[in-house]
């Protein structure tokens, strides 16, 4: 239960940082959770002579015409502690277990509405001997470069109004916070998803824009008929990344894969291909069987609802989706370029809204960024 007066003065003694530091940590620690508190209680403990500022927010306690008060009222301490239970709500819907795509990729902060991303291309590789007193040759480098995707900002708001503190309806407000949250993460996992499948391709090379997923050159990335039964499908997998060239030099692309996605439909035959103590091989015509222990033991697996309905989404037939995988260093091949994280500011008392629509106080969450393929070349795609 939470105490507040002892919260009310520990804000006094330790100051508002060092109280909403104190309280962020124990949130993200659950070792305690945004429904643990009341909005009205709160408001009473922490607002100077916070009884009569909630009574006022009844028009009954009053007869007649109610005039606003002149002097503002010092509710900082209260919209410091308010703010940081719904921005605790908030992050946890938008980090939930079930966005797998926002854990897979790396995320690249840029100030930047689309981003040109340099790189070197060496042009000339070879290495020739040095005759004694002879200098060294010059090595040549080409211009190789990666154009991100226009970033787009979205957001919402949560209202709290007078009749949320007054009938202290903190569970409305937390579960309005928790909306906003998985619909901001939501919409980002897709915007990802689509990028991983090849449902959108916002690859663009050296100013070309090209398919994530090839079957033919510059790149190959697709294995066909390669339904995921056994060690040898990912082993076809994988000799693809063998076959894979850096197109400036000839040189393999130096890939180590370590994760795969996989459709719901599969992931009990997934978790048996990965984790597997031992596997045993019969050649083909082999009068004998090979047992050895799983190669396949360092991969990571996933699997994602969300990924499976975004490639039906798509059109590709549900019967066919359900067999797609995805092997490969997806940290490597795609990237949130994310102007701000999801931020959460907050209004001041005393706004229009507030005479206007009785809303006491509005907490706007919002985020900026964009899912880009860094390189394709570092992921492939396996349907059945």
């Amino acid at each position: 239960m939470i105490k507040y007066r002892e919260l009310k003065r520990r804000y006094e003694l330790d100051g508002g940082e060092k109280t909403i530091s104190h309280l962020s940590e124990a949130l993200a620690q659950k070792q305690l959770a945004p429904e643990d508190f009341s909005l009205r209680d709160l408001a009473e403990a922490l607002v100077p002579d916070g009884h009569h500022w909630v009574r006022s927010l009844d028009p009954r306690s009053s007869s007649g015409v109610q005039v606003l008060e002149s002097e503002a009222v010092d509710a900082t301490a209260f919209l410091n502690i308010a703010g940081q239970l719904i921005y605790a709500k908030i992050m946890d819907a938008f980090r939930q277990e079930a966005f797998v795509a926002s854990r897979l990729v790396a995320t690249i902060p840029t100030r930047l509405n689309g981003e040109k991303i340099p790189g070197i291309a060496r042009v000339s590789d070879t290495v020739d001997e040095i005759a004694p007193g002879m200098p060294y040759p010059s090595l040549g480098f080409g211009e190789d470069y990666i154009e991100t995707p226009a970033t787009a900002k979205r957001g919402f708001i949560v209202p709290v109004t007078r009749e949320a503190i007054f009938f202290d309806r903190t569970h409305l407000v937390l579960s309005r916070a928790a909306e906003v949250g998985e619909i901001l993460g939501l919409n980002k996992e897709k915007r990802l998803l689509d990028a991983i499948v090849g449902a959108t391709n916002p690859y663009k090379w050296k100013g070309a824009a090209y398919n994530t997923y090839q079957a033919a050159t510059p790149w190959i990335n697709v294995k066909t008929a390669n339904e995921l039964i056994d060690w040898t499908d990912v082993d076809a997998a994988e000799q693809l990344f063998a076959e894979m060239l850096d197109p400036n030099t000839g040189e393999p692309v130096l890939v180590r894969a370590n994760t795969v996605l996989v459709m719901p439909a599969y992931r009990h035959a997934a978790h048996r291909v990965f984790n597997a103590e031992e596997i045993t091989y019969t050649g083909t015509g082999a009068n004998t069987a090979t047992t050895a222990a799983n190669p396949l033991g360092n991969y990571r697996v996933f699997e994602s609802r969300l990924a499976y309905r975004r490639i039906v989404a798509s059109g590709v037939a549900a019967a066919d989706a359900k067999k797609w995988w995805f092997l490969g260093d997806f940290h490597k091949a795609f990237a949130y370029m994310e102007n701000w994280p999801i931020t959460v500011t907050q209004s001041p008392l005393g706004s229009e809204a507030d005479f206007n629509n009785d809303i006491v106080v509005r907490f706007k969450a919002s985020e900026r960024g964009a899912a880009a393929v860094l390189n394709p070349r570092y992921v492939v795609k396996c349907t059945g």
